[in-house]
This record gives structure tokens, C-alpha cells and sequence, in this order.
């Protein structure tokens, strides 16, 4: 199979500023310490990333070798100040790089960022045909795909307008309509794509499905390990600028949520005695919310279908609790709530917690029935007339991904919820 992008030993750094520290007494300090051959005194001690800082040179990308083939869609991940971006810039021809070889066959469309190659003072139609010539092509080729690039980019009322009075999600849907509809051998699009509408990311997601069936290599930056998964066939997990794992996509992927749950766990459970989202007599009060996986460690990735455990920690009980029922619910990030379960009349189940003024309750959830996405737990303790003790909104999130028990990935542009069903093939006619 053809090579179309071959890297080796790629850096680039980037030269730290030998002022402007804030204050000229921290700036005469690193200036004398430089002096005097000692280490900055305002560099952070144990950062995670000091291999990144050599002799006032910070280190964005180190030593990165890779190859991509024609027609392979390779996902980049990683957190944030990773290099990901950077590593596009060098691909793209952007900034060039500090050492190391770029070998790159064929034209590159680039959405690196809201406005990539556009003339604020030139209207849509312009601005297309001018990213058409940067592309290499002439007025005609432009000419055969314009109608396509307006359909798609549903800017049609404004495209002789000055692109510097569109919207942000003006821009990106005509940055990555021209992008992906002039025909370039290489698509590279960074996470710009976050900047439009739901509707219109699955419309991009499908586009460069598209391109990739076509036989045309994409390269994708993007925080959604949904359409991360859904889309690409490798992947590369970048850390401090070094490539941690460039493997198939469904490793790359579950490698860096493993180490994304350990980085998280500080955050779960949850402190909720004084959160802002409270509301209710305050009674009884919800102190604590974790969650926990089948082998009761804190966990905030889930896979779909896996079990997960609820733990909540409740205060002032005393003789109240079998006059009381708790209950969660499972809500989107904009707040609607998708289920709910609720613990009614706890005496009828044999549990006494009399004289206690401290409980903890597990609940135990079978199969996540919800689709990939990020979801919110919201808790709360009903009195014995339904009226509301405590209510905690929206106090933990948690991620599903869409990897089965089976080890598939799941195409999660369709509803919120699986539906449990049994089919069976009946020898009968409607």
C-alpha cells in the first residue's frame, strides 16, 4: 500500500521567552540564574511534562516517527497541550519543524482552526475559490464543486457576504465544506469541528467517512472517542509530546481511557454536603456520591453494557429512613432526564438502620443502557408524602464509550438508549 505521509524523528520546540514573568524583580531572578548556570527558579518542580523544558527551549513534539497509508483514516488523541495541534501545523505546512523528516504526497485541505485560510474581508464565494487555487486547482474544477460546497455548508444566504461577519459556526461550515469537497488527497481537521451543532459534526463525521471510502487518507483530531472510534482505523496517543501508543484504533483508545479513569479518580466520589445545586428541607442531606465499577473501584468511563454500582452517602437518618425513599436519575448535559430509579419503602426489604445517623446506600445498575456521550447523576431523598428532602443536580459526570462486552464498537448517531429486544423468525404472515 501506498505511503502518502512518512515521518521521522520529528521535534519542534519552541524558544521561552527570557522576560516577562510578570514582574521585573521574578525576571532579573531568571535572568542572574541563567547567569549563573542555575535552573530557572520559577519552573515548576515534579511537572509531569519537565522532560519538556530544555535549557529555555520547551519541547512541543520529541522524536515522533509514524507512517500513513493511502486510505487510512488515523485518529489523534491525547489531553490538552499534548502536541496534537502542533503535529497538524507541521503536517499541513504550517510551521515548519525543528528537526526530523516530513515526506507528504498529495494535497492537504486543513481545518485547524475556526477561519483556516479564509480573508475576513472576502465574501463565502470568494474565499472558496480562493482556497481552491491554494489547493491548486483552477476556476473550473472549483466551478464543478461550488453548488455542492454552498449545499453543504447551508450558508446560502450569505455567501456574498464578508466572511468577517460570519458566526463561528458560519465559518466552520464553510471552512469545512470547501476542505472536504475540493477533492484533496489529504484531509486533516483538528477539533474545530466542536464549534458547530450537533446535527451539522454528524454531517462532517459523515462526509469524511466518505472521503475515506473514496480512497483519500484523513487525519482526525478530536476529543470524542465516539467518533474517534466510529471513524478511524489507527490510532495515535500523543503524551508530552511524545507518541504513546500508534496502534489500531479499538488499543489506542482503551489504553488512554484506562489512564484517563486513574487520572480522574481524584474526582469521584464527590463531595455534595454544600453544593449550589441543592434544594429541599435539608432534613436529611446527601453528603457523598461515587461511582464504582463490578469490581468496586471508583470508576467515571464505562463501557455500553457494562455493570456499574452507585454509592451514596446520606446524613442526619436517625428513625427517619423507613419513612423515606432515595432515588437517582441519569440526565444529559443539557438536563434532560433520561431514567430514574428509586428505592420505595425500605422496610418492606428487611433493612433496619435504626438509631444510625450516617448511611450509605449501593445501588447497583444492570447493563448501561444509554449510547456513548457524557452523562450526569442526579440524586435525591423523598419524604413520605413525595415532598423533597434533598435534591442534588447534576453532581457527577461519567462517560460511556462505545465499546461492547464482545469487543465491537457500537454506531452511536442513533437515539440515547438501547433498546433490549429478543427476535426471533416465526414461520407465520402478517
Amino acid at each position: 500500500m501506498t505511503t502518502v505521509i512518512s515521518v521521522e524523528n520529528l521535534s519542534k520546540s519552541y524558544r521561552l521567552g527570557q522576560i516577562g514573568s510578570g514582574t521585573f524583580a521574578h525576571d532579573l531572578n531568571v535572568w542572574w540564574a541563567k547567569v549563573r548556570g542555575r535552573p530557572n527558579p520559577l519552573q515548576r518542580i515534579g511537572a509531569a511534562d519537565h522532560h519538556r523544558y530544555d535549557d529555555g527551549e520547551f519541547w512541543a513534539l520529541k522524536d515522533l516517527t509514524f507512517k500513513v497509508n493511502q486510505g487510512e483514516v488515523l485518529g489523534i488523541i491525547g489531553r490538552n497541550g499534548a502536541g496534537k495541534s502542533t503535529l497538524l501545523k507541521i503536517l499541513s505546512r504550517v510551521t515548519a519543524p525543528t528537526s526530523g523528516k516530513v515526506k507528504v504526497k498529495g494535497r492537504i485541505a486543513s481545518l485547524l482552526e475556526v477561519g483556516t485560510g479564509f480573508h475576513p474581508d472576502l465574501t463565502g464565494r470568494e474565499n472558496t475559490y480562493l482556497n481552491g487555487a491554494i489547493l491548486g486547482m483552477n476556476r473550473k474544477e472549483v466551478d464543478r464543486k461550488f453548488d455542492e460546497i454552498v449545499y453543504f455548508s447551508e450558508v446560502e444566504k450569505f455567501i456574498d457576504t464578508p466572511v468577517k461577519r460570519y458566526s463561528s459556526g458560519m465559518y466552520v461550515r464553510l471552512g469545512f465544506a470547501v476542505a472536504a469537497h475540493l477533492e484533496p488527497e489529504i484531509l486533516v481537521v483538528d477539533e474545530v469541528l466542536a464549534v458547530g451543532d450537533v446535527e451539522f459534526q454528524k454531517k462532517c463525521l459523515g462526509k469524511m467517512g466518505d472521503v475515506a471510502k473514496e480512497g483519500r487518507t484523513v487525519l482526525f483530531v478530536s476529543h470524542n472517542m465516539g467518533a474517534i472510534a466510529s471513524l478511524c482505523s489507527k490510532g495515535i496517543w500523543l503524551e508530552g509530546g511524545r507518541i504513546k501508543i500508534y496502534s489500531k484504533i479499538q488499543e489506542t483508545i482503551s489504553s488512554y481511557l484506562d489512564i484517563a479513569d486513574t487520572r480522574n479518580a481524584v474526582n469521584n466520589p464527590v463531595d455534595v454536603s454544600d453544593v449550589t445545586r441543592k434544594r429541599g428541607s435539608g432534613e436529611i442531606r446527601v453528603t457523598k456520591v461515587g461511582l464504582l465499577n463490578i469490581n468496586e473501584k471508583w470508576e467515571q468511563h464505562f463501557s455500553m453494557e457494562d455493570d456499574f454500582l452507585i454509592r451514596i452517602e446520606i446524613e442526619n437518618f436517625l428513625n427517619i429512613m423507613r419513612e423515606v425513599n432515595c432515588w437517582f436519575s441519569i440526565a444529559t448535559p443539557d438536563g434532560t432526564v433520561l431514567g430514574t430509579g428509586i428505592q420505595y419503602d425500605n422496610s418492606k426489604r428487611g433493612v433496619s438502620v435504626k438509631g444510625l445517623s450516617t448511611v450509605i446506600l449501593d445501588v447497583t445498575c444492570k447493563e448501561i443502557p444509554f449510547v456513548p456521550g457524557v452523562y450526569f447523576l442526579n440524586v435525591g431523598v423523598l419524604g413520605k408524602q413525595k415532598e423533597i428532602l434533598d435534591w442534588c443536580e447534576m453532581v457527577l459526570s461519567f462517560e460511556i464509550t462505545d465499546l461492547l462486552k464482545n469487543g465491537s464498537y457500537f454506531d452511536n448517531r442513533v437515539g440515547k438508549m438501547i433498546l433490549r429486544s429478543t427476535w426471533h423468525v416465526v414461520d407465520k404472515k402478517i
